[in-house]
């Protein structure tokens, strides 16, 4: 299936890529990177048409695996790769991230790979053009809100319980992960799928009442706690807060509100 794709130094630096997993996301952020490969090679591109600019470095952080001969955990080995882009990579690099933050828990995952989106974003510190897929479709909510930024999703067609991997990219991002209908694909026994299935209907519904009701969680230093420093507050503050009830947004906010906190 061929796919466009538009980077630039202007509105489309960095272009966010949901769509459940088998849909090809990671084949088309490789054969983007491969084609800026080969045309810097002076080769033949797969390609109608090619204007490929020169770019001084192709970063990839893709697949996940750990590392037992130096010790290193799944989630250790992503991090440092993560790391050696950040420091290494200029406004003139290309960068092919596969789901950043998956290697441990929701919260944690989300708060590190939006951070990375909005490092990579800034002009200052980073500035490169990236593809950045993720199953945290909250990141979707950073079009708009940082320079460059796009949301493209992989299509799939429903049919009855079961999905057709399209293949094809469109603007917007997904929002769904149709994990289950994946899990079905695979093989999965039908007891699990109709497990699975019920779990998550519970827990969407959980998800949407929390959304109805939102944890009121306010930032604030007390009169009694003025003289303490800003990381003794920031380190009380996350102590009294109740996590089990903050949906993600909500912690992201609650972490943002700390960052500035701590920057004043």
């Amino acid at each position: 299936m061929p796919n466009d794709v538009l980077l630039n130094r202007s509105e489309d630096r960095l272009l966010i890529i949901t769509g459940p997993n088998m849909a090809g996301k990671s084949t088309y952020m490789r054969q983007t990177a491969l084609i800026a490969l080969m045309a810097h090679i002076g080769s033949f591109v797969p390609a109608t048409e090619a204007d490929v600019c020169i770019v001084d470095r192709i970063f990839t952080r893709i697949g996940a695996s750990d590392d037992l001969s130096s010790g290193q955990s799944t989630f250790m080995v992503e991090m440092s790769e993560v790391a050696n882009i950040l420091h290494n990579a200029s406004a003139n690099s290309l960068l092919i991230l596969d789901e950043i933050g998956r290697g441990t828990s929701t919260f944690d995952g989300l708060s590190i790979a939006w951070s990375v989106l909005e490092y990579i974003a800034d002009a200052k510190r980073c500035g490169a053009k990236a593809l950045f897929a993720t199953h945290y479709h909250e990141l979707t909510e950073l079009e708009g809100e940082l320079p460059g930024v796009k949301n493209y999703r992989v299509t799939v067609r429903e049919i009855g319980e079961d999905i057709v991997f399209l293949r094809k990219i469109v603007r917007g991002g997904a929002d769904q992960s149709f994990g289950i209908q994946v899990a079905r694909l695979a093989g999965l026994p039908e007891a699990v799928l109709s497990r699975a299935k019920d779990i998550l209907e519970k827990l969407e519904t959980a998800d949407i009442a929390a959304k109805r009701e939102p944890a009121k969680i306010e930032i604030s230093v007390q009169p009694s706690l003025l003289d303490e420093s800003r990381e003794e507050s920031a380190l009380r503050i996350l102590k009294e807060m109740d996590v089990n009830h903050l949906t993600p947004l909500e912690a992201l906010n609650q972490l943002f509100a700390l960052h500035a906190m701590l920057e004043q």
